[in-house]
């Protein structure tokens, strides 16, 4: 309520001012006379900084998680996610026949109001076994200001604790930022694990009525579920992709040549302090999509 009318996120307005407060801070303590009042304010501003954070959105990551929400717990098995595959294989290939292209063929997002509000909708109705959360109905989705930076780390989108504003790289290619924004308005909903965050933005968009919000949810199940196989039987998930329509391959190739403009040491930098972030805080690695499919396979039966 309070920050959501701002066009631009308060959030990133804040940590601007953080990092140049603790800038100011070190550079100050490097003068004697003021070293231990500089070197005071830091601690000062870290403690700060952390108990909000705890208060505002650590405690959440001890809540029940999902997957005991389900009547079954089962291990994910490759058989069953071989299945879901082929069947998203096609759901994929149905729904991008239904969506626009740009110039080029590739994928392009529209209206990005009607999916925001979309989700807003499908927040209502997710299922009260999984989330007895209330849905605010409070639009708070930005795009980051962080955007040339978060094209180098592999960060698609990340949610603001200290405002519940949801951020989103407005750069991505738009088969993400459906998703992207479904998962990060999930953080908005309460659920802090990013596998969990994963999961009820598949319920919120797999159902949609918005054609771009259900392929970018349908396409990044499939990617998922592919990721999931690749270790046991790579030759299934090439075949599957050869099995692509032309314009899921266009959308494909056009993802992987993102990527290939952005990589670099930034992407591994963050790669390995997210992995470090999410362990410490009750949840597996960021390279594992293993959660997700366990509560993917689960919820399907």
């Amino acid at each position: 309520m309070l920050f959501s009318w701002l066009p631009f996120s308060m959030g990133d307005i804040i940590y601007i001012l953080l990092g140049i407060a603790l800038f100011y801070s070190l550079i100050a303590s490097y003068k004697k006379k003021n070293r231990n009042a500089s070197l005071l304010r830091i601690l000062v501003i870290v403690n700060i900084f952390y108990f909000t954070y705890q208060i505002f959105w650590g405690m959440l990551y001890f809540q029940t998680p999902i997957i005991k929400k389900l009547s079954r717990q089962d291990a994910p098995e490759i058989h069953k996610a071989k299945k879901l595959a082929l069947q998203y294989l096609e759901k994929c290939k149905l729904t991008r026949t239904t969506v626009h292209e740009d110039h080029n063929g590739i994928f392009v997002v529209t209206n990005l109001q009607a999916v925001q509000q979309e989700i807003l909708f499908q927040q209502t109705q997710l299922p009260k076994y999984i989330s007895d959360k209330k849905a605010t109905q409070i639009l708070a989705v930005k795009p980051s200001v962080f955007k040339k930076v978060m094209n180098f780390t592999g960060i698609l989108g990340y949610y603001n604790p200290f405002t519940a504003e949801a951020q989103y790289n407005a750069e991505l290619p738009h088969t993400y930022i459906p998703f992207t924004t479904a998962h990060e308005t999930s953080h908005q909903l309460g659920f802090a694990r990013e596998q969990e965050a994963n999961f009820i933005g598949y319920l919120i968009g797999v159902h949609s009525s918005n054609t771009d919000l259900r392929y970018s949810t349908e396409y990044f199940t499939l990617k998922s579920l592919l990721r999931f196989i690749v270790e046991e039987d790579p030759e299934f998930v090439k075949a599957v992709i050869r099995n692509y329509s032309p314009a899921m391959k266009r959308d494909r190739a056009y993802e992987k040549s993102f990527a290939f403009r952005h990589q670099g040491w930034l992407d591994e930098l963050f790669g390995f302090t997210n992995n470090l972030f999410l362990k410490s805080n009750q949840q597996e690695g960021s390279v594992t999509y293993s959660y997700f499919i366990d509560l993917l396979l689960n919820y399907e039966k």
